[in-house]
């Protein structure tokens, strides 16, 4: 096949297309919880899915995709974080700075994983699939064998009862 350059691109380019489309933004939140920030993070998973590229023909089975780009995207991070930590220096005087407490980010991670446990299964499984997974309403309709409406229609329930979830709502108040 040949693409709008005019070069001539193999299948497993094209395969390796449609597989960064279709999971990119996925692969992008998981590269924006090992950064700090969303330009960090896009440079992180390019890298990665550079590696990743390299490799595409040795992937024999496609469910390990997904985890190899993550491990090539914590390997990456951690290489960063070393050669980062070669830049600090010691010295006498400490400077004023303001430190902000991040952990504010896993305590509400934690709060919203308890409270989508606390979902009916079917409503579990449809909110992981759509808001996690990034798959589209057709997508999840599909992989779990059932209308269309029936997956708006669990989406919306589900959603309105994390709304009204009383561990969601102290969090809203307080951050």
């Amino acid at each position: 096949m040949v693409d709008v350059t005019g070069t001539t691109r193999t299948p497993n380019s094209e395969e390796f297309s449609r597989y960064v489309s279709e999971r990119g933004p996925a692969l992008l939140r998981m590269a924006r919880s090992l950064t700090n920030s969303h330009a960090d993070a896009e440079d992180l998973l390019q890298a990665a899915l550079v590696k990743t590229f390299l490799a595409w023909g040795r992937i024999a089975n496609p469910q390990a995709r997904d985890g190899y780009v993550r491990r090539a995207m914590v390997n990456t991070q951690i290489s960063e974080w070393r050669r980062s930590r070669l830049d600090v220096y010691p010295t006498d005087e400490i400077p004023e700075q303001r430190v902000d407490d991040p952990t504010w980010r896993s305590d509400l991670a934690d709060v919203v994983g308890r409270s989508i446990d606390r979902l009916p299964r079917r409503q579990r499984a449809t909110v992981v699939l759509r808001y996690y997974d990034d798959l589209t309403e057709a997508q999840i309709a599909e992989r779990m064998g059932v209308t269309i409406g029936t997956v708006k229609s669990t989406l919306s329930r589900a959603v309105e009862k994390l709304r009204h979830d009383a561990d969601l709502i102290i969090e809203r108040t307080t951050l």
